[in-house]
């Protein structure tokens, strides 16, 4: 079957890589490459026979990722990055290059090749960084904003150094290449910002108003891969030439739609990249010089680390930053294989250096999930034994926080709470660690705090010991049950309400003891259903029961005692038997100008009237006297047969 076969065989082994990372909760990544580790050339049994077929497919994995990445940034959210990016990008690849020069040196490599070996791990791996961050619920933190930038300008670099690179014996003819390549990137990018910009969003308007998913895919696929391929015909980087085309349609009106259909091909074909990764990997060798491989990667990671850190730092970023982007782009980046393949068949790399290479690239991308895991209990220690920084917060009150309602998480939901809770001038507290949201809480009024809210330093900064109420409407299930069982630990007596996805993240957290949890698509259906059910006319009263028996099937079933249920069934049948409900005096109504005395409501119907509303002025408890005139409206308290009498007479003055 050939590459078929070769595929199967990947798809197969990936799964089975990935459940057992899903089974450690392990980035999913790590189970891709030890899978590929074990169906490569070098452990026998089970083999791909074409290695080089699958890395070519694994290309579009690449550029796949890069498209979606453009999808979803566009140059509004990077431009706050900008300086960092392309100076402090460029910067980081001379010195890294200068670094890497002398560790080779130290290692005793000749000049030429220890230049390679700067050149190439100059570049971090932009597919395994972004996995990394995606796993982890960290894309739209301005660390992850920092990261993307500095990724770009580094993937531009790829060309310019396999230009370089091999010209170092004799720069006067790299020189000009290299102002060629230069001039032609500056045109590429003119044509896709001024045609593309107007050509590609009108393509997807056609072919969107054909009502074709199938073709609408095949379009946005084609419009992905087409440029890039474009661009490497032109002498450029394939990936580079798909993520531009992805930031041209995400400035369109079909952006969100390309970007969640193209999300599974994506991660299909990301999958078949770490397995080819994995496949490079010569488990004797890694063996036979683990200890120098090992020196090889902890010189680079920590090297390259604090270079990054101290780069990002010398912008003006504090706090967490610096040091998610020194534990997160140590690696060595996956252009690195092609730079080093250049390398080696150009007789500039031994065969001995080239394996050292592939071993140290291919362990360094393993070990990133891992090491990037790291940023939020380093920072925690920091925090805690050095406080240097100061927290970054916007519009808190001066007199404190008081009494308030701590929001963890600054996303739509969260955001949408704090807008009810301002208008009812409930004190509350954001805290979210997104820059751009935090950057939408200042514009809106909102007190907000900076921070990852699982971090226990963030946490307090919020002063959860004086808080009335937890809210956590984040997402991502593993930050939200950190946040949990901190705050059930250090303040038991808070109260907490949390999102969950599904029935078994609401019983682990129930577990773990919050007072509610919220199911987003449960209260999305209800309210769907509501929707239609008045439009049905069905008696709002009604529709209020059923979804009030919802809620209490899925709320609570599965949560409470036997005894707990039973009362509250019991609550919720007197609740029903005894409703407040509303009805106005119309202009026929025979209680017009008649006192409480003189109905004797209580008495004949079984009703009680507990308030009355007029003319913008609630009367509570209304006494014997009160006198009704039209357009009253009745607060009543009654049975269901009891609420139809009155209803009768508050319309016509007869008893229904």
């Amino acid at each position: 079957m050939g590459i078929a076969a070769d595929i199967i065989i990947i798809v197969v082994a990936a799964l089975f890589g990935g459940l057992i990372a899903q089974k450690l909760r392990q980035p999913l990544i790590l189970g891709y490459i030890l899978a590929g580790v074990a169906i490569g050339p070098f452990t026998g049994g089970v083999t791909v026979s074409d290695i080089h077929e699958i890395e070519k497919l694994a290309e579009i994995g690449v550029a796949l990722l890069l498209f979606a990445l453009g999808l979803e940034f566009s140059l509004k959210e990077l431009k706050p990055v900008k300086y960092v990016a392309l100076i402090g990008g460029t910067l980081q690849i001379i010195l890294t290059i200068g670094y890497g020069y002398l560790i080779a040196r130290w290692l005793g490599w000749e000049t030429v090749p220890a230049l390679w070996l700067g050149g190439l791990i100059s570049l971090s791996s932009t597919m395994v960084i972004l996995k990394t961050l995606m796993s982890q619920g960290r894309m739209g933190t301005l660390s992850s904003r920092v990261m993307i930038g500095i990724l770009i300008v580094q993937d531009l670099a790829v060309v310019p150094l396999m230009i370089v690179l091999p010209q170092l014996s004799n720069p006067q003819t790299g020189l000009p290449m290299l102002a060629i390549a230069a001039v032609k990137s500056v045109v590429f990018l003119l044509l896709m910002f001024l045609v593309g910009t107007r050509l590609l969003p009108w393509l997807l308007a056609i072919v969107a108003r054909w009502n074709s998913r199938e073709l609408f895919v095949l379009t946005i696929t084609a419009i992905g891969l087409g440029l890039g391929y474009a661009t490497y015909l032109a002498g450029l980087s394939f990936a580079f030439g798909a993520f531009v085309a992805g930031m041209v349609l995400s400035e369109s009106d079909y952006g969100h739609q390309a970007l969640s259909d193209i999300i599974p091909l994506r991660d299909l074909f990301g999958l078949l990249f770490f397995t080819s990764v994995g496949m490079l990997l010569n488990p004797g060798f890694l063996v036979a010089n683990f200890a120098a491989v090992f020196q090889l990667v902890l010189l680079i990671a920590v090297g390259k680390g604090l270079l990054m850190a101290g780069i990002v730092r010398s912008f003006g970023y504090a706090n967490v930053v610096p040091l998610a982007v020194g534990l997160s782009m140590f690696q060595i980046g996956e252009f690195s294989f092609v730079l080093g393949q250049v390398g080696f068949a150009g007789g500039f790399l031994s065969g001995e250096q080239h394996s050292y290479l592939l071993s140290a690239t291919v362990l360094s991308m393993l070990i990133t999930p891992l090491v990037s895991g790291l940023t939020a209990p380093i920072y925690g220690l920091k925090r805690r034994f050095w406080q240097t920084d100061t927290l970054e917060t916007v519009n808190l009150p001066k007199e404190g926080l008081h009494h308030h309602i701590v929001i963890a998480g600054g996303g739509r939901v969260g955001q949408h709470v704090a807008q009810v809770l301002k208008q009812l001038e409930v004190p509350f507290v954001l805290i979210e660690m997104s820059h751009r949201l935090i950057d939408a809480c200042k514009a809106r009024g909102y007190p907000a705090i900076y921070g990852d809210a699982s971090q226990e330093v963030i946490l307090e900064a919020a002063h959860l010991a004086e808080a009335e109420q937890l809210l956590i409407t984040i997402p991502n299930i593993t930050t939200t049950e950190s946040i949990v069982r901190y705050t059930h630990r250090h303040h038991p007596e808070l109260n907490i309400v949390v999102r969950a996805e599904g029935t078994e993240q609401m019983a682990a957290l129930y577990e773990d003891g919050v007072y509610m949890v919220i199911l987003p698509e449960l209260e999305a259906g209800l309210e769907i259903a509501r929707q239609a059910l008045l439009n049905q006319k069905i008696p709002i009263p009604i529709i209020q029961r059923f979804t009030d028996a919802v809620r209490l099937d899925h709320y609570c079933s599965d949560n409470e005692t036997d005894a707990e249920k039973r009362e509250i069934r019991l609550m919720k049948n007197a609740r029903d038997l005894l409703e407040l409900s509303w009805e106005r005096l119309e202009p026929e109504s025979l209680l017009i100008g008649k006192s409480l005395r003189e109905l004797a409501i209580r008495r004949t119907i079984g009703v009680s009237i507990v308030g009355v509303l007029r003319d913008g002025d609630f009367t509570t408890n209304p006494s014997a006297e009160f006198a009704f005139q039209q357009g009253d409206m009745l607060a009543i308290i009654g049975s269901p047969s009891q609420r139809t009498a009155i209803h009768g007479l508050a319309q016509s003055g007869q008893v229904q």
